[in-house]
């Protein structure tokens, strides 16, 4: 369930996650393209649809005779640019500096019009807040999904949870698969992830792979700010469109909840 980050990237796109290979009931291929300044990468899918998501960086990222340079320190800092398109077009990405990007694909048949995501394309929230004495407080980003792209087999977005608290939470499931992949503000930093009735400790750039129909609340230690892109395979007959509560615990959205004491 948890591909654990062992050693540094190599430059070049590193696999972590293949539709064909261990984890092939996510449906999905999900890697991280590391690149040194200069470096130049291109990608054509004659059958998959791709999403590419800067997490640190300067890079110029080129598709169909348009151009975008976008920067990042970190991927705590600033809202995301991500580009998305179907198959048959290339895309061309061109590091200034050291850089990492997110490389999400599936396949999608369907054609479509590419799309350049930037800060007010998207939908960004707080969760959690006023609930549960503010113990899952997170900001949650969602770049792409059913709403806004029903041409398309996945859902991308990001989430940052506040050090040593809960993200997930109250637990949901939903029918689809759904890769995190976790990045922290320091790299000891570390956090668990529960599916199911497991419990795994992820640190700094480890990956779950969440199979449909299990639990899968997350929480952060004490210090550190945990990030995690999350990524959705929809089924052909079964679009992500909500979460689903476990309702032994929907009693927490209630603002006038007692917690602890209850005196």
């Amino acid at each position: 369930m948890i591909a654990k980050h062992e050693s540094d990237f190599e430059y070049g796109y590193n696999n972590i996650i293949s539709k064909d290979g261990k984890y092939s009931n996510m449906m999905m291929d999900f890697g991280v393209l590391r690149m040194k300044g200069g470096q130049v990468e291109t990608f054509l899918e004659d059958k998959m649809e791709s999403a590419f998501l800067l997490t640190e960086g300067n890079i110029t990222i080129e598709w169909e005779g348009k151009s975008k340079k976008i920067e990042r320190d970190n991927p705590f800092d600033k809202e995301p640019h991500a580009l998305h398109v179907p198959k048959n077009i290339e895309v061309k990405i061109i590091s200034h500096v050291e850089s990492q990007v997110i490389v999400q694909q599936t396949v999608n048949q369907e054609d479509f019009d590419s799309k350049f995501y930037a800060p007010g394309d998207y939908r960004v929230e707080k969760f959690g807040e006023g609930l549960m004495n503010d113990t899952a407080t997170r900001d949650v980003i969602t770049i792409f999904d059913y709403d806004n792209a029903p041409y398309s087999n996945m859902v991308l977005g990001e989430a940052i949870d506040y050090p040593g608290k809960w993200a997930s939470f109250p637990p949901h499931a939903h029918a689809q698969p759904e890769i995190y992949y976790y990045r922290f503000n320091k790299p000891q930093g570390f956090g668990g992830c529960f599916i199911g009735d497991n419990v795994y400790k992820v640190e700094d750039h480890d990956t779950a792979a969440i199979k449909g129909g299990e639990t899968h609340p997350q929480v952060t230690a004490p210090g550190y700010a945990m990030y995690y892109c999350w990524m959705i395979r929809h089924f052909d007959d079964n679009p992500w469109t909500d979460r689903v509560d476990d309702p032994d615990h929907e009693w927490l959205y209630d603002k006038d909840a007692i917690i602890w004491p209850e005196e």
